[in-house]
């Protein structure tokens, strides 16, 4: 969800070369989104039914310019696969004072995936903002 939601914020705001990917630190590769998070995405105007899970990889980690988590443990794995100096937990990131970790919603009620997609809502827009004052990577 806040892979396609900063995808978005950043299409709407013109930059569309910005590359947006997710990785989960648990992920099962190619496993699509939960039943929750495709809900939700389609009452927020999101398709998610190409989306596929990937494993976060230290491939990945070094291709990558800047890396944005939900949680500490997130950050703690990026960090630990070489992600030291380019990764961030996403509220923090967005200077949004949203600080604290947003919390995966897998396996919960439809209401819980409802909660995360406001929070993440306001964090990658407050994300797009600060990337588009920030400029290249």
């Amino acid at each position: 969800m806040a892979e396609a939601l900063l995808r978005r914020r950043l299409s709407i705001d013109g930059y569309e070369d910005l590359s947006v990917d997710s990785a989960g630190t648990v992920a099962m590769e190619g496993e699509p989104a939960s039943e929750g998070a495709y809900l939700v995405a389609l009452e927020n105007g999101l398709d998610l039914s190409g989306h596929r899970a990937r494993l976060l990889t230290p491939d990945l980690v070094a291709s990558a310019d800047l890396i944005l988590t939900m949680s500490r443990s997130h950050l703690a794995r990026t960090v630990a696969l070489g992600g030291a100096g380019k990764t961030f937990l996403l509220g923090e990131f967005g200077g949004s004072g949203r600080a604290t970790e947003i919390s995966d919603p897998f396996g919960a009620d439809v209401s819980v995936y409802r909660e995360t997609m406001a929070e993440l809502r306001l964090v990658t827009g407050a994300v797009a903002r600060r990337l588009a004052e920030r400029g290249p990577l």
